[in-house]
């Protein structure tokens, strides 16, 4: 699975590709300002909240999947068709682009990959930009879905005990329950280890070598063939560590409802501290 596209192969053809940003950080609502004031030249603003998200509840989550039909039809606006490449992006690391990738891959449309660094690596890069909004001509795309694998609630739980490996995407602090700044409660999934996000990327928001994620992972008991879940908040910034084990070749399924879902049930225990690999 090609998974990135790096910016001076986008900048050779950047007309090639339809261009999504994807800019969101949680609890920070400018990610359209931001959008309208300068963004890839022909890229299309997509909105997390209500675009790559059902509506919150207790029972599934902060952001739950969206449906398929609702997924097509926020698509075909952007400008997808099928058998279109697509490119996602962010301000930087790819945190939110990665829902993008995963949403639309998990759809079954097959060319889409993340531009590695973002737009502060595009423009590092002196790819140009420009203000304002992008409405493009619509496309026709076809989703399906299911195309890539995801978790319940129950199999989630299930699958340390069950010789699988279950990670914990959210900052280390998070899953030690040390700080719970929007769930209901604090601590993490027994038996799930820790692995955040950001230690997928370098200091400039680009991914890590192939190798130097291959040896994270092996370090956390995650190799080729093994069972991998991964979970975070809400199931958005988990997509980028199901990305980065996409790199090094490893198959990880998407728990959507995540932390937000788990803690939610108070039937479900919380534990707290570290777990060793």
């Amino acid at each position: 699975m090609t998974v990135l596209t790096r910016v001076a192969d986008l900048l050779a053809d950047p007309t090639a590709a339809v261009l999504l940003d994807v800019r969101w950080a949680l609890g920070d609502p400018r990610g359209r300002q931001q959008h309208l004031e300068g963004h890839l030249p022909g890229a299309v603003y997509v909105d997390l909240e209500t675009e790559l998200a059902a509506p919150g509840s207790a029972a599934e989550g902060r952001h739950p999947l969206p449906s398929v039909q609702s997924l097509q039809a926020a698509a075909r606006p952007w400008g997808v068709s099928n058998g279109s490449r697509v490119v996602v992006y962010d301000a930087g690391p790819g945190l939110a682009a990665a829902r993008a990738w995963w949403l639309l891959r998990w759809g079954g449309l097959a060319d889409v990959t993340i531009l590695d660094g973002g737009l502060a690596a595009w423009t590092a890069a002196g790819g140009p930009v420009e203000r304002g909004e992008v409405v493009p001509e619509p496309g026709d795309v076809t989703l399906t879905g299911g195309c890539l694998p995801t978790l319940s609630i129950e199999e989630a739980a299930a699958l340390p005990g069950g010789g699988g490996v279950l990670l914990d995407a959210r900052a280390a602090e998070r899953y030690r329950g040390e700080v719970e700044p929007v769930d209901p409660r604090p601590g993490h999934v027994p038996g799930a280890l820790s692995a955040p996000t950001a230690g997928n990327v370098g200091p400039d928001g680009r991914f890590l070598p192939v190798a130097v994620l291959a040896e994270r992972f092996a370090q956390l008991g995650v190799r080729p063939g093994t069972t991998v879940g991964v979970y975070c908040g809400s199931g958005v910034t988990a997509a980028h560590e199901v990305a980065a084990l996409a790199e090094v070749g490893i198959d990880a399924a998407l728990w959507p409802g995540s932390w937000s879902q788990w803690s939610a049930d108070p039937e479900r225990p919380a534990a707290t501290g570290t777990d060793a690999p």
